[in-house]
């Protein structure tokens, strides 16, 4: 009985990039023709990208991606290949999967279980598919679904039956990435594979997209469940097996994507800097650069991922910044080879007290004083952005905008806020992995021994306001990761009004973070699409 050769076709798609999307995809067919392939599988909707949202609402849209198809089934010749695209019959619209041969289609897989839940949104847009077929290639059989069709246990009989009767099953999946789900989803995928006795070819899509970051990881599941051989992690790749009687026989060796917990999170954040960056058109970053552990992290994921030429670090130095700190952002810019300029903002500071000082007579210095100095950076930031076409990275961390310890239009100012999901011990591991990656300490130790402080008042210490990190950040991971309610996160962590406190902050601060800018989501439950809700809130959890 002859082999059949797979390629999976990992690729990094752009949304709404009809033209580009498909040139990528007839590029791989092409090579795949050339190498004998008899199966090129490629990844959910990747005619359009993941997820087109509301593009899916223009009829021109839908059109435009099936005009593009065409184009592709056209071209396709002696290799079968399944690509994702958007289907319409009958006035729905459906999230499919082409099975492409010598240039027809020779099959068209509607998805039938559509995720509504965290970052998906599918319901709204798609209508679910409700059959399924075998399809025969050389002398065995498979099967085609799309992703959650294999995260969810069917209660369609017809679709468990072509599983059963299938050689071979072939996912293609938009899976995005957090902490918590490579283990999930090969957990998942290999059960189905054990489930059914059967190898799964899985094909994940790679890129970020605004606030999502796609892995990659497409794999070969053998029908035991076990990984046989995985694409890389965060970068496109054509991944090439041998199958034969669903007896998987593999050329090259499993590649071994990533070593630690940190370098998975740590490439994540740099693929999605540098693809919110250059998909949206700009090519040169700017960000504040104040001396603490934040904005080195965020200069260190800058440069990584786009070059020390495109980075341009500010020193925004006021009355209030020590020595210490100013002299550490010189030697993190230094050590980082980036570009560095200092905008003293002390002159501008006090001639807004200046202007002020008539309306505020009478009043002791408070926190408006200290936010105007977070707002002049912010105003600083944006003219050179302006002037010089920089996108601003803001460089605020998750456990400060999760209590609202953030200035709007000051430090909340940016065009992406890259460690917006990164709570404050994980900046220091990650800064600590920077340091490990390159060998020496481009983050001075001074930054890591020092107490957190925004520098906006004498001697003023993160702690002044917040509890300490380590016990802040685990509260929000019980109250906004875990759902978990007032009297268990006080069983859990005692301090009653500690808890208390921190779970206020986080309810009030809620109108703050509507107007945050996007930023790479790395946890389960990311601010924004992931966690919901209402500004004018009544309800209490204290």
């Amino acid at each position: 009985m002859k082999n059949i050769k797979i390629a999976v076709g990992q690729i990094n798609t752009v949304v709404g990039d009809l033209k580009g999307n498909s040139s990528r995809i007839l590029s791989l067919i092409k090579e795949a023709i050339s190498k004998d392939i008899d199966l090129i599988v490629f990844p959910e909707l990747s005619i359009t990208g993941y997820p087109p949202e509301d593009l899916l609402l223009k009829r021109h849209f839908i059109k435009g991606n099936i005009k593009y198809l065409k184009k592709i089934v056209h071209k396709t010749g002696n290799v079968i290949a399944i690509v994702g695209f958007v289907d319409e019959k009958k006035g729905n619209i459906y999230n499919s999967a082409a099975v492409i041969s010598n240039k027809k289609i020779i099959y068209v897989y509607h998805k039938m279980h559509l995720p509504n839940y965290g970052v998906f949104d599918e319901k709204r847009y798609f209508s679910p598919g409700v059959n399924n077929q075998l399809i025969k290639i050389k002398d065995l059989l498979f099967a085609v679904n799309i992703c959650e069709d294999i995260w969810v246990e069917s209660k369609e009989h017809r679709a468990e039956d072509v599983l059963k009767k299938a050689n071979f099953l072939v996912n293609i999946s938009a899976s995005p990435y957090n902490i918590d789900k490579i283990k999930e989803r090969e957990r998942v995928i290999g059960q189905k594979a054990k489930k059914f006795k059967i190898p799964i070819v899985y094909c994940n899509l790679i890129g970020g997209q605004d606030e999502l970051v796609f892995d990659g990881r497409s794999a070969l599941f053998g029908k035991d469940g076990s990984i046989i051989v995985e694409a890389k992690a965060f970068e496109e790749d054509l991944l090439i097996f041998d199958l034969c009687s669903g007896k998987e026989t593999v050329k090259t060796k499993p590649k071994i994507s990533l070593t630690s917990r940190e370098e998975e999170i740590y490439s994540a954040l740099l693929l999605g800097v540098k693809d919110y960056v250059l998909k949206n058109k700009f090519s040169k970053v700017a960000l504040g650069l104040s001396g603490g552990i934040d904005s080195a992290l965020v200069a260190c994921i800058a440069k990584d991922a786009l070059g020390r030429g495109n980075v341009l670090a500010l020193g925004m130095p006021s009355r209030y910044s020590s020595a210490n700190t100013q002299k550490d952002a010189e030697i993190i810019a230094r050590n980082l080879g980036i570009k560095f300029r200092k905008v003293p903002i002390d002159n501008i500071f006090s001639s807004y007290l200046d202007t002020l000082k008539l309306h505020f007579k009478g009043v002791k210095p408070n926190i408006a004083e200290e936010n105007i100095q977070a707002r002049i950076r912010g105003n600083v930031l944006m003219a050179f952005s302006n002037k010089f076409g920089y996108l601003v990275l803001n460089t605020g961390n998750k456990s400060e905008t999760s209590a609202g310890y953030c200035t709007l239009y000051g430090d909340m100012a940016g065009g992406f806020s890259v460690i917006k999901d990164v709570p404050k011990r994980l900046v220091y591991e990650l800064a600590e992995y920077v340091n490990k990656k390159e060998g020496k300490d481009i983050i001075p130790r001074s930054v890591f021994k020092r107490a957190p402080t925004a520098e906006l008042r004498p001697n003023q210490k993160d702690q002044d306001t917040l509890p300490p990190y380590d016990f802040l950040d685990r509260v929000i991971d019980l109250y906004v990761e875990k759902n978990k309610g007032f009297e268990d996160i006080v069983k859990k962590m005692g301090c009653k009004d500690v808890v208390k406190k921190v779970l206020n902050m986080i309810d009030s601060s809620e109108y703050k973070r509507r107007q945050a800018p996007p930023g790479v989501k790395i946890t389960p439950m990311a601010f924004g699409k992931d966690r919901r809700m209402p500004i004018t809130n009544k309800f209490t959890p204290c």
